[in-house]
């Protein structure tokens, strides 16, 4: 059973995060041959203010 994690910054709308969500799970499905029925997706969505390179965070930006 594939587990694919996604983690990204928020601020996307909804329905391009499900587009992507969508568009991962059938390329693991044609890649590695899995039925779409055993492939888990899930995307952690971090707040800017929780999130820096360096000292900077990206809420600064």
């Amino acid at each position: 059973m594939p587990i694919i994690q996604i983690t990204l910054l928020e601020g996307r709308e909804p329905e391009i995060v499900e587009q992507c969500i969508r568009n991962v799970a059938s390329t693991v499905h044609e890649s590695l041959g899995a039925p779409l029925s055993t492939i888990r997706v899930y995307v952690n969505e971090v707040p800017k203010n929780y999130y820096a390179v360096g000292d900077k965070l990206k809420s600064e930006k």
